[in-house]
């Protein structure tokens, strides 16, 4: 329970609560040991690292398996991007979502585009479901359980800004904790959409979208990496991986290896 009123502190403090996307145990426990103090997963970045595309292509199974072994490694907050829900019905979307909160997570980001296509779900019922989501989570002991309500009109629409914030708007009324809104970039629909709504507004980074200062003094409260630090994990890898091949020498390899301090 500590951790549940922990996380969502700090999404009230005046300084935003920067917060770095895991996709595995290691990066989890790397994050953790540099400083932070809450760590988020990566949808794309955990399906990437089990073999699969992004898109709820991951088994829920599977995903359930890594946060239980997050949770038991690492001793800060996780919240846990459960995409739209892994489920095609409302009630198995809830059954999901409690079957994440009972592993001892903080929160989770669901998002309001309809399961493996690219239409937004009918404001209405995406309400509804959040209002169940509250419900559930609250009859079950988690009141301060975290739902980061994902906004997807940026990622979809054109001319997103009114619709972005009417769904804001409905979703906190409906029992969302915060919202998230991914690809909303420009300062002044930023400031908007802050002014309009009574909770916590999370963005996510963009190579257009990195001053963390200049946000946090607009009023953002939350700013997560997404899947910016797997990405470059994995080019990391595949750019090295040629080097590699290519001169036949593995002096590279050991240039950083002191730094290692996990598993020690």
């Amino acid at each position: 329970m500590k951790k549940l009123i922990d996380f969502k502190k700090m999404h009230e403090q005046e300084k935003l609560l920067f917060l770095p996307n895991a996709w595995d145990v290691i990066s989890a426990l790397v994050l953790e040991q540099a400083g932070f103090k809450a760590i988020g997963t990566t949808s794309k970045g955990v399906a990437n690292a089990m073999g699969y595309k992004d898109g709820e292509r991951l088994p829920f199974d599977d995903l359930l398996a890594l946060v239980k072994k997050m949770v038991s490694v690492v001793e800060i907050p996780i919240t846990v991007d459960i995409e739209s829900g892994y489920a095609d019905s409302a009630t198995d979307v809830v059954d999901n979502i409690l079957k994440i909160a009972d592993l001892g997570v903080s929160g989770i980001n669901i998002e309001d585009s309809l399961k493996n296509n690219t239409a937004l779900n009918d404001k209405e019922r995406q309400c509804e479901l959040i209002a169940k989501i509250r419900d559930k989570l609250d009859g079950r002991g988690y009141p301060e359980f975290f739902i980061n309500a994902r906004i997807d009109t940026y990622l979809q629409k054109k001319d997103p800004l009114n619709d972005t914030i009417e769904r804001a708007v409905d979703y906190v009324s409906s029992g969302a904790n915060g919202i998230f809104v991914p690809g909303l970039c420009q300062s002044d629909e930023i400031e908007k959409v802050v002014t309009s709504i009574d909770a916590p507004l999370n963005l996510m980074s963009l190579p257009s979208l990195t001053d963390i200062e200049r946000l946090n003094e607009i009023g953002v409260k939350r700013f997560s990496l997404g899947p910016a630090f797997s990405n470059a994990t994995i080019s990391f890898i595949e750019e090295n991986a040629r080097i590699l091949f290519k001169e036949q020498d593995i002096k590279k390899l050991y240039a950083n290896s002191d730094m290692i301090t996990l598993f020690k």
